[in-house]
Parts: C-alpha cells; sequence; structure tokens
C-alpha cells in the first residue's frame, strides 16, 4: 500500500516505541515559540510582525475559527487524493511555500533560500522563492530536485531590470513568475520602525539585483552604491495599462499576487494572466482591512475557473482544509515554513510541510472527504455570531 500523508503521525508513534519522542514541536505555537528564541531580535520583529496594530494579522489567522467542515460519514476514505493540477504541473498535495524575503536570513547558515529549496525538493512542496534572497535565483533554483519553483518578482522601475530578472528566472527552470503587487511602498510596521529596521536597506538580501548585469550597469552609471541603486529601483505602483506589458516578458505562467476584489480577478483574466494570488500579504502591508479568507469567495467566482492560489493566515492543517473548501486551487503557508527553517534548517522546515500535510490528509480521512474534488463551499459551516 503506498503512503499516505497522514502515515507520519504512525513515524512518530513508532519512534516513541523505541524511546525516541520529536525534538522538534508540533504545532504552530511551538514552532512560533522556539523560533523567537532562535531568531536575533531584528529578524524575528521582522517576520513575526505586522501593519499597524497587527489586527488584520490576527485576523487573516483568527477568521478560521468561523468555519466548521461537516463530517460525513460512511464514505471510505481509506485513501485520500491531495494531488492538484497547476498550470499543466502535476503536483502531490495543494500545499506551497509562500514568497518571504528574509528567509535567507532565518537560517542559521543564513543561506535559508537554499534550504527551503531542499526542503521543496524532499516534500514536493513548491517554493515560490522571492526576489530578496541571500543567493541568487540560478543557486536557489539549482536545488528544487523535481519539484517546480515559482519565482516572486518586485517589480522594479527600471522596465530592463525587469526583463533582465524574468529572462533569467525562465533560464534558471523556475515554472512560473509570481507578480506581487501591494508592495511597491512598504506598509507602516510599528515594530520595524521602532527599531529602525529594514534589512534591503541595510544591504542584505539582495543577491538576484547585485548578480544581475542590467543592475550591475545602473549601480555604474548612477555613480551609487548597491544599496541606493536597490532603493531608487524597487518600487513600482503598476496600473492596469502595466499588464500588456508584464504579459509579453514571459510565455511562463503569469500569476498576479495580491488580488482581493472581484473585479480586478476579471481585469487580470481578460489581460491575459494565467492565475490569479488572493492574498493581503499575510496582514504586513495593510491594517484595517479584509481578511484573505474572507476575499478568497469572491476571487474564486470572478476567477470562473482560473486557477487561485492563496495565503494569509494559515496555521494548521484544518486551516488548509478550509481554503480548499472555499475553492483555493492552491494555499500557501509563509510564518509556519519560516518559523521551521529558523528552528531545526532544512530538517524543521520538512517537518513543518509534513506535519501540515499529515493533518490535512487526516482531517480528509477522519471528516469523510477522499479528494479536493469533495471539498466544497457546502461542506463548511459557518459558525453564529463568528
Amino acid at each position: 500500500m503506498s503512503s499516505q500523508y497522514g502515515d507520519y503521525q504512525m513515524e512518530i508513534y513508532l519512534d516513541g516505541l523505541r524511546g525516541v519522542t520529536p525534538s522538534l514541536p508540533m504545532d504552530y505555537a511551538g514552532w512560533e515559540e522556539r523560533a523567537r528564541a532562535a531568531l536575533s531580535p531584528s529578524v524575528w520583529s521582522y517576520v513575526a510582525g505586522g501593519a499597524g496594530d497587527e489586527h488584520t494579522q490576527r485576523e487573516n489567522a483568527r477568521v478560521f475559527e468561523r468555519y466548521g467542515l461537516m463530517p460525513r460519514m460512511m464514505v471510505g476514505a481509506t485513501r485520500r487524493d491531495l494531488s492538484v493540477d497547476l498550470f499543466g504541473l502535476s503536483l502531490p498535495s495543494p500545499l506551497f511555500m509562500a514568497p518571504v524575503g528574509v528567509v535567507g536570513l532565518c537560517a542559521q547558515d543564513g543561506h535559508g533560500d537554499l534550504a527551503t529549496a531542499r526542503a521543496a525538493a524532499r516534500t514536493g512542496v513548491p517554493m515560490v522563492a522571492s526576489t530578496l534572497s541571500v543567493d541568487p535565483m540560478e543557486d536557489v533554483a539549482a536545488e528544487f530536485g523535481g519539484t517546480p519553483g515559482f519565482f516572486q518578482l518586485y517589480t522594479p522601475t527600471d522596465r530592463d531590470l525587469a526583463a533582465s530578472l524574468v529572462a533569467r528566472a525562465e533560464a534558471a527552470g523556475f515554472k512560473g513568475v509570481v507578480v506581487t503587487l501591494d508592495t511597491w511602498v512598504t506598509g507602516w510596521r510599528p515594530r520595524d520602525l521602532s527599531t529602525s529596521n529594514f534589512p534591503q536597506l541595510r544591504g542584505h538580501c539582495l543577491a538576484n539585483y547585485t548578480s544581475d548585469p542590467r543592475f550591475e550597469t545602473l549601480v555604474s552609471t548612477g555613480t551609487k552604491d548597491v544599496v541606493s541603486t536597490f532603493a531608487g529601483v524597487f518600487g513600482n505602483p503598476l496600473t492596469w495599462d502595466d499588464l500588456p506589458w508584464l504579459r509579453s516578458l514571459t510565455d511562463l505562467p503569469l500569476i498576479l499576487k495580491g488580488i482581493c476584489h472581484p473585479e480586478d480577478v476579471r481585469r487580470a483574466k481578460d489581460g491575459g494572466v494565467d492565475g490569479v494570488y488572493c492574498s493581503t500579504h499575510g496582514g504586513r502591508q495593510a491594517n484595517g482591512g479584509l481578511t484573505s479568507l474572507e476575499a478568497l469567495p469572491g476571487v474564486v467566482e470572478a476567477a470562473d475557473g482560473l486557477p487561485v492560489l492563496f495565503d494569509s493566515g494559515i496555521r494548521s492543517g484544518a486551516d488548509i482544509v478550509k481554503a480548499l473548501a472555499l475553492g483555493a486551487t492552491a494555499v500557501g503557508v509563509g510564518r509556519p515554513y519560516v518559523y521551521g527553517l529558523a528552528l531545526g534548517g532544512e530538517d524543521g522546515l520538512v517537518h513543518v510541510l509534513r506535519s501540515l500535510l499529515a493533518e490535512t490528509d487526516l482531517i480528509m480521512a477522519v471528516d469523510g472527504y477522499p479528494g479536493l474534488a469533495d471539498l466544497t463551499p457546502r461542506s463548511l459551516v459557518t459558525r453564529p455570531g463568528m
């Protein structure tokens, strides 16, 4: 009999019979607590913090509590199929690792991007590699093994630099380009402001820029240093008029990240994108708005069959199941995998991914949902008063 993700729990129980108990925590609260002790205060605040008083960040996680999965019995969910087809790729599960710009700093050896890519290779969980990385994208992509990876683009104001970054991603073997729309300017983040800490302005995570021939030209012709040049080209407040240009940069699947309004979904679809990514950046960019999960049903309806990626607030397998039931094609996890990396390196990250997938699989088994197609909005009940 082939393995299922839920078998991870039996591995742990059988290890216990040999006197071996887990060295790593088994839930989000434990990962977070241990990671805080492992990371430097400045990196911890950057990863853990959000915008404003962090209300939206908290709500992104809390909103999942409004929904309960309705159990269905006697359906014979002995085998569960979590596989998904995404942009012509056959993936073993709908889980992926969302882009995190400082993940490179979260590993003890300072090369967290490479460790994340190696974890993707071991688990089959794709990584969306950030533009802001410690190691160049080519080195990151080389660690993916047979697992597809995606490149996340912070679109610079210099169009030739944007074209160069995308061309490099294509050449490196990435299978899609995710364009982040909500970070052309950084949100108001009191935790980082209190320590005057913005890692990129301190020269961190700029390897994709310093390894780029177009960026080198901008540095030399502008007679500026690397950080000043980066700061001058980073933020591009894109408009819908820019979409044809973005589409022209690549034949790879193009996914727009930060889409929450149904009208924006329709405009993106009309503009030839291959997928939309419903995200509020984990509450890091804007406080006081709605949560990603609240936006998801409207995004799915407007997408009308176009793949919908989702992130923000995922803390458990139960959260993954609920996002899938509300129509997400694939579900991204952010802080949990970063915490796993911080507390246990590559192995810690793999542990977090396997734990999330095991819980997802076992919930589907216990509650009678053999496949992803069985999870629909009708599978969920909204709890009164929440």
